[in-house]
This record gives structure tokens, C-alpha cells and sequence, in this order.
């Protein structure tokens, strides 16, 4: 018996969008029927390339099954509402929303619909995150570092680094530590182009993240410090490094006394994939059987109240600045 195509469709297809598109064209139990854009021209070069109609969203939620809202942030409430009133499964990219009422007001309207909600949170599906999620799962994990920095992009962006960067990074913490922060300490600069954060956890535990849209070179990775080992994560190279052993020792050569420090390096292997294939596979099987998603609503409110204090809280470190001059 021939299984029956889940027919899905791409709300908005600029940078990220057109992605979305072009990775359900490429998923074999997908049959992708619809792209719906403000910019005409754009959705019909879309949806051309990958054998697609050009429909306006309600005639695409009338069509399709399950669909990607990747529209800006400030539009997703009122995207997703329409979705959950005609019971379609719905993958909203992320920060959920800029407005914390307003998540939690979403949040309450996902709970009692009928379908499946997923948000866009793409490093949780990064192979070497996965990876990590086993291997950390007997050590004693002290702290976490991550840096995603890069230079500005070339189209306009409303979201902060914190929201835009740096919340990819606070949802992998809340993941990791499964818990939210005791305390949150945050500075920014310019407007939180570039920002860092301190979060405190409970149990001596903590996270400290760093985004930035002002750094001249691209670096995506995370530190994880444990009592056992020391971790290195590349997110772009999906690679991860285990470091164990470590033993410092002073030597003496040819009467210079110099510092020695070796240890023992393992690399796992991480199986290659590109996460956004993987993502959105996850949330096809979640709309076709009707499951939670692996990024429910709730962890996307999450991240965002974590995203918000930061934001907060490297405003005012700011605001104290310009006090002082």
C-alpha cells in the first residue's frame, strides 16, 4: 500500500523561507502544494523552482496539512492563531514572539487545539548537539559557554542579537540543565548588537553566552565544563572534543624551566546532516502522528523569558552607562 504524501506548505520565503521550501521539495513523504508571500514575484520564483502553487494563505491553509510560518517576529501571533483555527499543524520559526503576555496567551491557545505546534529552535537538531545530549548525560556538568558571533547581515533585522543569536543558545542551556535560571546578569553594546549574559543555575551551575553581529569572522560553538572532561562543540563543523586527563607539569631543558600541559583528546564520531532537513522531518512525523513536538510552545516561551531578561538586563547596564558620562 502506497503511502499517502503529507501535503505542506512555506508562509513567507525570504532568506530562511525559501529554505523551508526547498528542504520539504527534497523530503520524500512530503508533497509540497503551496507558497504564500506578500512579494508575488518572490513566492512565484519559489515555488516555481520546487513545483509549487503560489496561493494567498487562506486558500493554503485550506490546501495543506501542515505548514511553516517563517514571517518576522511580530506577525507569528496572529499567523499561528490562524492556523490553530483551521487545525492545520503549524512550525513557527523562532524567537516564538518579542512579547512575553503574548507567548503565554499563545501558549494557553496551543494547549487546548487540536494539532501539533513546533518552534524553530534548529540547533536542538545540529547532529553534534545530539551527540552531546548523550554523552553529557553521566557527567557532572559545572558550566556552559557559547559564542555565536558574526558579522551584521545584509537585510534588516528587527530582533536583537539576544533574540535573533543568542536565544538559539539559551534554549540549548534550558535543554541541557533541564531547568530554568536562578539569576540573570547581562551587558550590552549598541543596542545589544553585541551582548553577553551570565545565567546561574541552580546546584553551582552556570551559562555564560555571548552573541555579537558586529564580529568580523562567523564562530558558532559551545564549552561545556564538566568534573570530568572539558568539551568543545562546533556547531558549523557539527565536531565535538572531549578532553580528559589533563596533567600540567613543569620541565627543565637545557636550563630553561618551561610549562607543560598534555591531556588526552577524544573525538567521537557525529553523523553528518544538514539540521534543518532534520528539523522539519521531525515536525512532519509530529503533524502526521499528531505527537509533541521535540521544541514544544512551551520551551519557546521559555527561552524567550530567559531572552527578555537579558535583553533587560543589558539595557540598563547601558542606560547606567550613559548616566555616568
Amino acid at each position: 500500500m502506497t503511502r499517502k504524501k503529507m501535503d505542506v506548505g512555506v508562509v513567507g520565503v525570504g532568506s530562511m523561507g525559501q529554505h523551508h521550501a526547498r528542504v520539504y521539495s527534497e523530503i520524500p513523504d512530503v508533497n509540497l502544494v503551496g507558497i504564500s508571500d506578500l512579494d508575488e514575484k518572490r513566492a512565484k520564483t519559489v515555488a516555481n523552482q520546487h513545483g509549487a502553487e503560489v496561493m494567498d494563505s487562506d486558500a493554503l491553509l485550506d490546501t495543506a496539512d501542515a505548514v511553516s510560518i517563517v514571517v518576522p517576529t511580530q506577525h507569528h501571533y496572529e499567523m499561528v492563531t490562524t492556523c490553530l483555527e483551521a487545525e492545520v499543524a503549524t512550525f513557527v520559526e523562532k524567537p516564538i514572539l518579542g512579547n512575553l503576555d503574548r507567548a503565554n496567551k499563545l501558549l494557553s491557545q496551543v494547549e487546548n487545539a487540536d494539532v501539533p505546534v513546533q518552534v524553530g529552535h534548529i540547533e536542538r537538531f545540529n547532529p553534534a548537539v545530539t551527540t552531546l545530549e548523550e554523552i553529557i548525560e553521566d557527567l557532572s556538568v559545572v558550566s556552559i559557554r557559547a559564542q555565536r558571533l558574526g558579522p551584521g547581515p545584509d537585510r534588516d533585522i528587527k530582533d536583537s542579537a539576544v533574540l535573533d543569536l543568542m536565544i538559539h543558545d539559551i534554549d540549548i542551556a534550558l535543554s541541557l540543565f533541564d531547568e530554568t535560571p536562578a539569576s540573570v546578569g547581562a551587558t550590552g553594546v549598541d543596542e545589544n548588537r553585541h551582548a553577553a549574559a551570565l545565567l546561574e543555575f541552580e546546584g553551582d551551575k552556570m551559562a555564560s553566552l555571548t552573541a555579537s553581529r558586529k564580529t568580523q569572522q562567523k564562530v558558532r560553538t559551545l564549552e561545556i565544563t564538566a568534573e570530568e572532561c572539558f568539551i568543545e562543540l562546533d556547531y558549523l563543523n557539527q565536531s565535538i572534543e572531549i578532553h580528559r586527563n589533563s596533567v600540567p607539569e613543569y620541565i627543565e631543558k637545557n636550563g630553561d624551566v618551561r610549562f607543560k600541559h598534555e591531556s588526552i583528546v577524544e573525538r567521537p564520531t557525529v553523523s553528518n546532516g544538514e539540521p534543518l532537513r532534520k528539523e522539519l522531518e521531525s515536525f512532519v512525523e509530529t503533524a502526521e502522528t499528531q505527537s509533541t513536538p521535540e521544541v514544544t510552545v512551551q520551551d519557546g516561551v521559555d527561552a524567550l523569558e530567559v531572552a527578555l531578561e537579558v535583553e533587560r538586563a543589558a539595557k540598563a547596564t547601558m542606560t547606567e552607562a550613559t548616566a555616568d558620562d
